[in-house]
């Protein structure tokens, strides 16, 4: 039994230290632009999403290493939100 107890306690310790990440792709707009940066110096790469149009993301991207994709969690084919009725009372 200590063993077993053992093992969970490290498993928990090692999960509870591991980073979390956040979501990358930001859902309410249709466009991302991914921009690579660093290179052997560090840095890294990361998503902008807040663009509403490829030109309107091409656009900033231009001159710099980056690229615009679709955001694969904007929705779609989301039906739109339904009216909302105030109450009288």
């Amino acid at each position: 039994m200590r063993f077993s107890f053992g093992q969970v306690v490290i498993v928990g310790a090692v999960l509870a230290a591991a980073p979390s990440h956040a979501q990358t792709f930001d859902p309410r707009f249709p466009v991302c632009m991914h921009v690579y940066s660093g290179g052997s110096s560090g840095g890294g790469e990361w998503y902008d999403c807040s663009f509403a149009s490829l030109s309107q993301c091409r656009g900033t991207a231009a001159g710099r290493a980056a690229t615009c994709d679709l955001n694969p969690f904007y929705p779609v084919n989301a039906p739109p939100p339904r009216p909302r009725r105030g109450r009288s009372g």
